[in-house]
This record gives structure tokens, sequence and C-alpha cells, in this order.
């Protein structure tokens, strides 16, 4: 899935302060679906399960690679494993990965950016 848009809802990285009833609030915005977190912008990300994540969907966090050294993956409600074909890819460019229900992903983003760590965040929206 391409990103969904050409320009970012918002051109830096932020915390994360709610989400639910599908869609998330940071910087003072409200965004519907899921969201595509970089340490220089964050995007609309038209990814709505797990099964769609393959490197397309993540081809952003692929061209930023050399800014990211965690990437962490949203699932939303589902527990989900990255391919192996993608863990290796990402890897191969010297981003973790680490995949988690939306949740605890959110807090672990908040906390990494808190703590000025380069972390990249896909996460999908859930109920």
């Amino acid at each position: 899935m391409a990103s969904g848009a050409e320009a970012p809802h918002l051109p830096r990285s932020a915390p994360i302060d709610a989400y639910g009833n599908g869609g998330f609030r940071f910087a003072d915005m409200s965004h519907r679906g899921s969201l595509l977190c970089l340490p220089d912008s964050i995007w609309a990300w038209p990814v709505t399960s797990p099964a769609q994540i393959d490197r397309y969907a993540l081809q952003r966090v692929f061209d930023q690679a050399n800014q990211i050294d965690t990437l962490l993956i949203g699932t939303g409600t589902e527990v989900w494993l990255p391919p192996a074909s993608l863990r290796e890819a990402l890897r191969a460019l010297h981003v973790g990965v680490d995949a988690m229900l939306t949740g605890p992903a959110i807090r672990t983003y908040n906390i990494m950016i808190g703590e000025r760590r380069r972390v990249a965040a896909a996460l999908i929206a859930v109920p």
C-alpha cells in the first residue's frame, strides 16, 4: 500500500496522545485511520490489517532507514509476526523491528521518542 498522501500530516515526530475509535490524536490534531510515524514526519498510512504489511507498505521506512534504529509495528488488535523476509530486509539496513498490539506500540514509541531514540512506528488504527 502506498502512503496515502504526498504531504505529511506533521513535518516532525510527536508523541501519540490518544488512540481508538479508528484513529489517533497527536500534536493537537486528530487523524482517522492508520499512521506511519517517522523521525521527521507523521503520515497517513492506508494499512488496515497486518496482512497488508509488506515492504511496499513500509517504503517510507526503507527510504529513511539511515535515520531509524527501531521500527515498531502496531498490529491493531491482532497478534502478528512480521515475515522473515521483511525482518531480514530491515535488518540488512540495520533497522530492528518489533511487532505488538497498537496500544503497547504507542506506549513504547512515546517512551522512545521521549528518550530521543531513532524510532519509527507503523500503527494500525483500532476501533
